[in-house]
């Protein structure tokens, strides 16, 4: 995806203030942002600012013009919080801050009922290789190609909790960096905050999975409510 489109994702205390009709409520969140990816759904996942590891995922439909919020869930992010996605690093533990396409979802059980977004099911030879010196970094592989180290990859079928239910988020997927990072995701709780990723109760990870539409385009934003790290589009 492009770079250098940049939108801010306010805190909810200054919602009310923009635009909005007296008496009509809030404006919704997607309203306040200057991209949402060009389609007609949204995921918004926000934090209260960067060295938080909990806040809130949200997802939008765009109805005639106006934004619908179509549901939401506690999230979880990573444990080293949150940081601009431009200057992520590998390993770090962060959650990477920005706009994203949703390239498909994979799970290791079957696909909720409704799903339409390319789902693909983990098997034995599932892997997520974060090998910085492979030719398939940041790209699911089965089975696992041998420039690329079991030890530095991540057997999907060994998270069967995690990753019941997942999307993957395009953060360095389209034309990878090395050494930005790899492997981050939309999916299902664990016992506490992600390595990276961002996490919902399994519910909530099937109704997206449900709800999102190819034809929509849906994308997915990452920010914080202190407007203390900008989304940007990459």
């Amino acid at each position: 995806m492009r770079p250098g489109v940049v939108l801010a994702l306010v805190s909810a205390s200054c919602l009310a203030l923009l635009g909005a009709a007296p008496g009509s409520g809030p404006v919704p969140l997607p309203a306040t942002m200057a991209d949402t990816g060009g389609g007609s759904q949204l995921i918004v996942a926000r934090a209260p600012d960067t060295g938080a590891t909990a806040g809130t995922v949200s997802w939008w439909d765009l109805r005639d013009g106006q934004w619908v919020q179509a549901g939401s869930a506690p999230a979880r992010f990573g444990a080293g919080g949150l940081v601009e996605g431009g200057s992520r690093v590998q390993d770090t533990k962060t959650t990477p801050t920005g706009l994203y396409d949703l390239p498909f979802g994979f799970g290791t059980k079957a696909a909720p009922a409704g799903t339409t977004v390319e789902y693909r099911p983990v098997g034995d030879g599932s892997w997520w290789c974060q090998d910085n010196a492979s030719a398939s970094y940041n790209r699911w592989v089965d089975p696992l190609p041998a420039d690329c180290r079991a030890t530095e990859s991540e057997h999907l079928i060994d998270y069967p909790g995690q990753y019941a239910y997942a999307l993957v988020i395009g953060f360095n997927y389209d034309r990878p960096v090395r050494g930005r990072g790899a492997g981050i995701f939309l999916h299902v709780n664990g016992v506490a905050a992600t390595a990276g990723c961002v996490s919902v109760p399994e519910g909530a990870m099937r109704r997206i999975l449900a709800w999102a539409r190819p034809s929509a385009k849906p994308h997915m934003a990452i920010g914080t409510d202190s407007g203390d790290t900008a989304v940007t589009r990459y």
